[in-house]
């Protein structure tokens, strides 16, 4: 007895657009995936305690007394420097539209509060010695109404060695 096998050339052609579109599904996965080692890597949580020294010479040198590493402000100083390096830019806002104050607010920060921010391929030391050389930056960090601080930075997911940083001055 002989078999024959009938082939539906159709049946072929669907199974094969089947196959290609799975492949172009999986390969639209993998480049979403691609995507997000883009996002910000190696947190600086804790930072500050690494800063205290150089905020505590910075105010000495103009007769201030030293700030107080505090946690509660660091929170606040990571999540903005989270946020800039997710959208790869210096900011003062987020994305939902909250400023300076809602944030700090949202973190139940009361009182008189100041942010500084940065971004660039340098370390803490270099950092500083950007904002004293800035106006602005300097008169927050010698702003004699602050007690306390929170620094951390965000790396940029794309370039290592690019930083996001934020200082959160608090009372």
């Amino acid at each position: 007895m002989t078999v024959a096998k009938i082939e539906n050339p159709d049946a072929r052609s669907s199974l094969d657009r089947r196959t290609l579109l799975k492949g172009a599904g999986l390969a639209a996965l993998a480049g979403l995936a691609a995507c997000a080692t883009v996002l910000p890597t190696g947190e600086g949580a804790g930072v500050s305690a690494s800063a205290a020294g150089t905020l505590t010479s910075i105010r000495a040198s103009a007769g201030l007394a030293p700030l107080v590493a505090d946690p509660q402000l660091e929170k606040a100083a990571l999540q903005q420097a989270g946020y800039m390096a997710r959208g790869g830019r210096m900011t003062h806002t987020t994305g939902w539209g909250k400023g300076f104050a809602s944030r700090v607010k949202g973190n139940g920060i009361t009182g008189a509060a100041a942010e500084n921010i940065a971004e660039g391929r340098f370390d803490q030391q270099k950092l500083f010695d950007i904002w004293m050389n800035s106006a602005g930056h300097r008169r927050n960090m010698l702003d004699p109404r602050f007690t306390r601080f929170g620094l951390a930075y965000v790396r940029d997911g794309r370039d290592s060695s690019r930083r996001y940083w934020s200082l959160v001055l608090g009372k």
